[in-house]
């Protein structure tokens, strides 16, 4: 209600403004068909009158336009000064103006604006100040894996060959040459898998480039190496009907990674297959060796590897199934839904809300 009393305001105005040059067209008009109409009459110049009257009505018209669209244009002008991002811009009011009003609710939108803006921001840098400290506990957490994934593995195995070398020196001493073949065949043994490992662990540990590359990319180039690496035959099948968003990409790489990384470390696989399909509704990612499996009784879902990549799915809104029996391999699913864009459903208004608005 108050709005429009102030848009009834400048249009009174404007009214009055106008009625006021037409007064002076009519009133000249009147003052020389009364007062000078003989004059006029007698020098013939009456159609100069007329259009000397006309001329001024327009001049008089011109210049209330004028002063209108000076206002106007001021308002327009901190309107672009605000959406430029200048958020401290204000308008002084003129005074006793219908125009004051429009200026005063500029300025408070104005100021409310600017106050949410930097509510944001401060959120905005809180955020900042949280994702360091998360990132920091992520590499203190990963250090800890690490040093766990190397005493449990490499330690133990770099701890196997020293016990394995120093009984053969002796042995040799003692002339024991019948009883070195076999341990020497251990070392190669032990040094082939410790190598192995380290391979693993220097693959994981490498940056993860997915910057200027699409998924599917980056896995025809990682997968086959990380399998040639480790000694494993790897198949891939990537079936996308569209890119994926970033968030799901770079989630979804990890999982790859981490659960090639327990396959090389727990497996003891001959072969690999790999497959991301887009099924529609759900990005299915399935991850299938023919390792030593594990009974499902003893999946344990407190490790490291298996509890990540479940975390990361449902990140994602997504889940992870497994599927391994003891000889016989292990199958990981992890199942992500699919969101359609606005513009892919429809533009994201039904039938009957555009009746409704129709």
């Amino acid at each position: 209600m108050n709005r429009l009393s102030r848009s009834s305001n400048i249009k009174w105005q404007l009214l009055s403004y106008f009625l006021a040059a037409l007064a002076i067209v009519t009133g000249g008009m009147g003052a020389g068909w009364l007062l000078w109409r003989d004059a006029l009459s007698d020098n013939n110049i009456w159609v100069e009158y007329v259009l000397l009257l006309v001329a001024s009505g327009i001049a008089i018209c011109y210049m209330i336009v004028t002063r209108y669209q000076r206002k106007i244009d001021t308002l327009h002008l901190a309107i672009l000064q605000l959406a430029s991002g200048n958020l401290g811009e204000r308008i002084r009011p003129l005074g006793m103006d219908p125009f004051d009003r429009i200026y005063n609710d500029f300025n408070v939108m104005a100021s409310s604006l600017e106050k949410r803006v930097k509510l944001l921001q401060k959120v905005g840098e809180e955020n900042v100040m949280l994702q360091a400290e998360s990132n920091e506990a992520a590499v203190i957490e990963e250090r800890k894996r690490l040093a766990r994934d190397l005493h449990d593995t490499v330690s133990q195995q770099m701890f196997a060959i020293h016990m394995s070398a120093s009984s053969l020196a002796k042995m040799v001493q003692r002339g024991q040459t019948e009883s070195v073949a076999p341990i020497l065949e251990q070392l190669v043994t032990m040094s082939n898998l410790t190598q192995k490992q380290l391979r693993g662990m220097i693959a994981q540990l490498r940056p993860i480039e997915l910057e200027g590359k699409r998924l599917s990319e980056a896995l025809d180039k990682w997968f086959p190496d990380y399998c040639r690496q480790n000694g494993l035959q790897g198949s891939i099948d990537i079936r996308l009907d569209g890119p994926l968003s970033d968030g799901i990409e770079h989630q979804l790489f990890l999982i790859v990674q981490e659960g090639m990384a327990n396959v090389v470390k727990h497996a003891s696989a001959r072969h690999v297959e790999l497959a991301l399909h887009d099924n529609g509704n759900q990005y299915v990612l399935q991850m299938n060796d023919d390792g030593q499996g594990f009974s499902s009784d003893s999946i344990r879902m407190n490790s490291y590897g298996l509890s990540t990549m479940r975390e990361r799915a449902q990140k994602l809104g997504g889940e992870m199934d497994i599927w391994s029996k003891s000889g016989a391999g292990t199958r990981i699913k992890i199942s992500i839904p699919k969101f359609m864009d606005e513009d892919e459903s429809g533009g994201g208004q039904s039938e009957t809300e555009q009746e409704q608005t129709e």
